[in-house]
């Protein structure tokens, strides 16, 4: 990270600490904020994207902590994960200074401190930061199109590290037009077996006459033009990935026949008495609540318990609108690229359109707004009038944003209580579960009111 494009927030009460350190930063940094009342800390963090914040160990403030320096930082902490914190501290307070890297700062300096020490450690913090993102980002999920810089695609990437090295089978849930084939295929290139086969069925547009033929193949003369052997799509993901895509819509039956396989780990071909073993890693995804089902008796609990060893929901895009200009952009050089119009660009207003809209469709249909502009476009920059929504979702307004995002939103609180209990309480271990941070489900109780 450039040292010159970060933005760096001083809280101290000593109005000649703010003085020096906004003299010294400003000419190595983009931006400087100072404040002397650590009360507005978290209004400014809430306000402004600051890189770092350098942090006073002691304030002459009404919190009873017996160290504002600490309670602060970790309020920093719980609010911005992502923000490096550099606590600044007298000698006498070296003990402290040192619980404070325990609790999550980046570093301490001692007054008075020395200039050059302080810039080398910020560039140090910085760089170890920067080579954090990019581990995080190392497969480049862009280049098969998940795009998304939210908190929520943040807390999607760093779930895919964790689980993706793993042969923990996989549920992933969210609205159509979320991604969830984009995910289910990262998961599988970041895994020990992205080298081999990535095999995706439709199960719920599989007749139930389909169904076993061409989940577990079939023998010559099992059935009327079952002309020749016919391996499954089982046994063709063997030693790669299965990815079950609508698993919500299938039959009991189906549901019956599918959880012997996935116990057994065997399948049998139609017209066959011959078990082949195999060998994959489930990925399966559904825009349809399973809970919901399971409650209805229209799905099998059993079959959830071993589909959804971790759950990933993905929000739909009217809930992440911050992703909605880094997707447009991304859009709009793709089809510029693909249509001979290299010079696109969009316009503020016509951004804002974009990001005001509620997307029924959603990245799906973004997608879709944004070939069409480009394909009509008489101008490079396009306005508002160039972006044409769609009638068929334009009418489903109410549906989209209040039906379908609470059933969603169910589904996220029933899995958070879901794996809470299964820890006993314990949200250390039950955001580990989860595959997010401490303070994400810490907003996530807050959110739904846990």
């Amino acid at each position: 990270m450039d040292l010159k494009k970060i933005k760096v927030l001083v809280v101290d009460d000593d109005k000649d600490v703010l003085t020096a350190m906004s003299l010294l930063l400003k000419k190595e940094v983009a931006e400087v904020v100072t404040e002397k009342n650590p009360e507005n800390l978290l209004t400014l963090l809430k306000k402004h994207a600051f890189d770092l914040v350098l942090l006073d160990m002691n304030f002459n403030a009404s919190i009873n902590t017996g160290n504002e320096g600490i309670f602060w930082l970790k309020r920093i902490r719980e609010l911005k994960t992502d923000v490096s914190v550099i606590m600044i501290t007298a000698y006498a307070d070296i003990d402290l200074a040192v619980r404070s890297l325990k609790e999550g700062a980046a570093d301490f300096i001692v007054k008075p401190w020395n200039n050059q020490s302080l810039i080398d450690s910020i560039k140090e913090i910085l760089k170890k930061k920067g080579t954090n993102e990019k581990t995080v980002s190392s497969t480049d999920y862009e280049s098969i199109g998940i795009i998304g810089k939210s908190e929520a695609m943040e807390d999607i990437f760093n779930k895919i590290e964790k689980i993706a090295p793993t042969d923990a089978n996989i549920l992933i849930l969210g609205e159509n037009g979320t991604g969830k084939d984009l995910i289910a295929k990262a998961i599988h290139q970041k895994s020990l077996r992205g080298q081999k086969q990535f095999v995706k069925v439709d199960v719920g547009a599989l007749t139930d006459s389909l169904f076993e033929s061409e989940l577990f193949g079939h023998k010559k003369g099992a059935f009327t033009d079952a002309r020749e052997d016919r391996e499954g799509r089982f046994e063709a993901a063997n030693n790669g990935t299965l990815f079950l895509d609508e698993i919500g819509n299938i039959a009991l039956q189906q549901q019956a026949k599918l959880l012997t396989v996935l116990q057994n780990r065997q399948v049998t071909r139609l017209g066959s008495n011959v078990q082949t073993a195999i060998n994959i890693r489930l990925i399966c995804a559904t825009n349809v609540p399973l809970s919901e089902l399971a409650n209805e008796n229209k799905f099998r609990k059993d079959l959830i318990y071993r589909i959804n060893t971790v759950e990933i929901f993905i929000p739909p895009l009217r809930a992440r609108r911050e992703d909605v200009p880094v997707l447009s952009t991304h859009f709009l050089k793709f089809y510029g690229d693909k249509y001979f119009k290299t010079n696109l660009e969009l316009s503020p207003k016509a951004m804002d359109k974009l990001i005001e809209y509620h997307y029924p469709g959603n990245v799906r249909e973004l997608q879709y707004i944004i070939e069409r502009a480009v394909i009509m476009a008489d101008a490079e920059l396009l306005q508002p009038n160039d972006l044409l929504f769609s009638p068929l979702e334009t009418g489903s307004k109410a549906i989209s944003e209040e039906d379908s995002e609470t059933k969603l939103s169910a589904i996220e609180k029933q899995t958070i209580l879901r794996v809470i209990e299964k820890n006993n309480g314990n949200i250390t271990k039950a955001a580990k579960e989860l595959g997010i941070t401490r303070t994400a489900l810490y907003r996530r109780l807050s959110k739904y009111e846990i």
